[in-house]
């Protein structure tokens, strides 16, 4: 959708009704609610369980620890991916205990059984002192769904679920331009955090927080509301589609000298900044055109495809209910938040950050400063607050966690009040309530 086309805060094409149940603080603090999400919610969605560059032979296993479940992803022989829980059959001992593994035999370190790429059991000691006798041939790894698209995998447990392409509507063809299939992850850090996965749910669901939580944004991002388009789409997933390159129209940054963040990125495309002074708003069309001439022969293979708007705009994908992907034109950025094992005011918060190879590029700037232009540069598991930075956007958003879990586990809180430009909140919540609630709460 063309942004300037349209003053709408709502696209008019992609806008959903809401019914206005009270978003109540039970959802985010009580294990009857966590209870009902790991019974109804996750065995019935796609999940993002890593990238194909760590498939890239027979036998390389991805494992995603994903709340109380454990999950394995193995290249096949025959090059594609197969999913299956990573718990042996024989007594329930996990098999892969790191992120990533190697081998053309799965072994359980507890009696050595022995599984094959396919998760046939093929080895066990004293084959025939079972009652049905050898087990070896007869015994599977548990299988799951599991699918990719452009540089990822992901993984269901619901063998009925709609094909993968399908749940992802209309992500694959929106961004299709971007020829995300050869990106390079460089950046994958994670953290424990003291609160629900819910709460950094709801503040990607909305821009409302972004003068107060991300003022520097404000210089090279327009978060105004008549240029940005929020999109809600029938299947759960929403976007929000906010014009990059500009400076925000919330404050006067248009007469003036140019801001120098945007500053240095026109600087870059060899724009004269001076010769904007007073009328900021006009670079955003002078990069556009600074990438047409210049980006091939720097190596961006991928500006041919893409429109003026996907050049400069920042394209920010919900996908229902705990993936984001924000798309720039030279980096996507992965943000996602999943369940504790056991504690509902505790979740685990993921960022991963992916680029496109350009020719003779050896460092890409990423949110916590420069890295090689190389798989997995930097890859970090660790607590919020523990002074490791998850991307200095990222920390101001995971600021705001612990003390809004501490407020909503309070007498004074009574349920959420919304602004009209917050209503994907609202809608998010609605269908948690249909799905795990099965009816929507009264009140």
């Amino acid at each position: 959708m063309n942004i300037e086309a349209g003053g709408a805060r709502y696209s008019p094409d992609f806008d959903q009704p809401v019914r206005g149940d009270t978003i109540t603080a039970d959802r985010y603090t009580s294990s009857a609610w966590m209870k009902g999400e790991h019974d109804r919610l996750w065995p019935h969605v796609w999940h993002l369980g890593g990238v194909i560059a760590d498939l890239e032979e027979p036998g390389d296993v991805i494992r995603h620890n994903f709340g109380r479940e454990s999950i394995i992803m193995v290249k096949q022989d025959d090059g594609g991916v197969k999913a299956f829980y990573n718990a042996c059959p024989h007594r329930g001992n996990r098999l892969i205990l790191g992120d990533v593994a190697s081998s053309d035999r799965i072994i359980c370190s507890y009696h050595g059984w022995q599984f094959d790429t396919d998760g046939t059991l093929v080895h066990v000691q004293d084959p025939h002192d079972f009652p049905g006798g050898d087990p070896c041939g007869r015994v599977q790894l548990k299988p799951l769904r599991c699918e990719t698209w452009g540089p990822f995998v992901f993984w269901n447990m619901d063998m009925d679920a709609a094909p993968l392409l399908d749940w992802l509507d209309p992500y694959p063809q929106r961004l299709e331009a971007y020829g995300l299939e050869n990106w390079i992850r460089v950046f994958a850090v994670s953290a424990d955090c003291d609160f629900n996965w819910k709460i950094i749910r709801d503040n990607f669901n909305e821009s409302y927080h972004l003068p107060t939580i991300h003022p520097e944004l404000s210089t090279f991002i327009n978060d105004g509301l008549p240029t940005t388009v929020f999109e809600m789409y029938e299947n759960g997933h929403n976007a929000m589609w906010m014009v990059g390159h500009q400076a925000t129209t919330r404050q006067d940054f248009h007469s003036g000298e140019v801001p120098e963040t945007l500053g240095q990125v026109a600087a870059a495309w060899g724009i004269r900044v001076e010769d904007y002074h007073g009328r900021t708003g006009e670079l955003r069309a002078a990069v556009i055109a600074a990438k047409r001439k210049l980006g091939k022969e720097r190596g961006y293979a991928n500006y041919e495809r893409m429109s003026d708007q996907q050049l400069v705009d920042y394209f920010h994908c919900t996908l229902w209910p705990n993936l984001t992907i924000t798309m720039s034109p030279e980096q996507c950025q992965i943000l996602r938040t999943e369940p504790h094992p056991t504690d509902p005011g505790k979740c685990v918060f993921q960022h991963w950050c992916l680029y496109p190879p350009v020719a003779g590029m050896k460092e890409v700037e990423t949110p916590v400063g420069m890295l090689p232009l190389r798989h997995d540069a930097l890859v970090r598991h660790g607590y919020y607050g523990d002074g490791n930075s998850l991307g200095f956007v990222a920390d101001q958003d995971l600021s705001i966690g612990t003390t809004q879990q501490q407020g909503l586990n309070s007498r004074g809180f009574d349920g959420c009040i919304l602004s009209h430009q917050e209503k994907r909140i609202q809608r998010f919540h609605e269908l948690l309530n249909d799905v795990v609630l099965g009816t929507p709460p009264q009140g």
